[in-house]
């Protein structure tokens, strides 16, 4: 395990079509090249991501990507000590493009491959960023996903509590659209969000009234429709002060939503006693400073290291993709040519996977 590896990552779970090179070993690697191809304007007609249109630009883009990767890196396919690609979840169409262009350029250059679990890639993120030591608390928050972890080995993760139905990022975008905002969403209602009154509407705050860590989004954005409906009815439009407020309101729920579920997460970690406590944030949704500056006031007031990886890192990229696989690796794991496409992948197989699927894809 302490040799230097070299790895080219790809990704293509959803919209982004990315590569990138990453070396060194566990716990101590940095990024040689990172190049990511976005999707926004293929589906900006549609309000969301159409998987047809994202596969097949995956298909076009993705070996492109991969030799910018190692251009940008200046490296050749032949110093790479092993090729990762993101293998599930997500779009099944995607994931296989991304797993077909990895397979080829493996058997080409005779490489090994590895396949990874694409939550795992942002779980680990904060071990390429900033080298923490296991065990941490993970915060996995995106479009597609919404899932506390704990992290104890680069294939060990207990899931405390997930979303059952919307996550996260898939109520900011239906927000947007429901109130006429660009997508993707999150940007755009955090944008108007900053010029909003949070307590103009009261939004609900689902199942803060239950135990445990489980989380749901579904009904607060039923809510903002039926508030928005309102405000139509009363005045026959909307003003950008309403959206503003509409924002405000529907993201101070978000937040406190995430805060309390993280609070109850962050006591069951914190039983385990943990040599130096961490609490750390990844997926689309970190992104979001509202978000972000509210967990890491819950973590100081806890005594716990509070870690959020640079932005650039927070949504979906290869270089948390070919971490995973030198991690993997390191360990002696790699697979063959079967390795299959998987829309469907859940971290911890000893919990049930999470119900429902949206537009970002296939909950695990």
């Amino acid at each position: 395990m302490g040799d230097t590896l070299t790895i080219l990552g790809i990704e293509s779970s959803c919209d982004d079509t990315a590569a990138a090179v990453v070396r060194g070993v566990p716990g101590a690697a940095r990024i040689l090249s990172s190049v990511v191809y976005g999707q926004a304007e293929l589906h900006a007609d549609y309000g969301g991501v159409v998987p047809e249109i994202a596969a097949r630009a995956h298909a076009e883009r993705v070996d492109t990507c991969a030799k910018e990767a190692l251009l940008q890196a200046d490296l050749a396919l032949s110093d790479m000590d092993a090729i990762a690609v993101t293998a599930g979840p997500g779009l099944i169409g995607g994931v296989l493009s991304g797993v077909m262009c990895a397979k080829g350029l493996a058997a080409g250059a005779g490489k090994p491959l590895i396949g990874v679990n694409h939550l795992a890639g942002h779980a680990l993120t904060p071990r390429l960023t900033d080298g923490i030591a296991y065990p941490y608390l993970m915060l996995l928050v995106s479009g597609g996903h919404c899932q506390f972890l704990l992290t104890r080995g680069h294939g060990d993760f207990s899931r405390l509590g997930g979303t059952i139905d919307d996550a996260p990022g898939e109520a900011f975008d239906k927000t947007a659209r429901l109130l006429g905002l660009p997508q993707p969403g999150g940007p755009a209602v955090q944008a108007a969000a900053a010029h909003g009154n949070p307590t103009r509407f009261r939004f609900p705050r689902p199942l803060l009234d239950r135990p445990g860590c489980d989380l749901s989004f579904s009904g607060l954005k039923t809510a903002l429709l039926r508030a928005r409906d309102a405000i139509v009815a009363d005045k026959g439009g909307l003003t950008r002060q309403d959206r503003a407020d509409l924002c405000a309101a529907f993201q101070a729920a978000v937040v406190d939503v995430l805060a309390e579920k993280t609070a109850r997460a962050l006591a069951l970690y914190l039983a385990e006693d943990p040599p130096v406590p961490v609490l750390a944030v990844a997926g689309g949704v970190a992104a979001n400073t509202a978000i972000r500056a509210r967990l890491e006031t819950l973590a100081a007031g806890h005594a716990t290291r509070f870690l959020a990886p640079p932005l650039a890192l927070c949504t979906d990229n290869a270089a948390m993709i070919a971490y995973a696989g030198l991690e993997r690796f390191a360990h002696g794991e790699q697979d063959d040519m079967t390795l299959a496409a998987r829309p469907r992948w859940p971290l911890d197989a000893n919990q049930p996977a999470l119900l429902g699927s949206g537009k970002k894809g296939a909950k695990a």
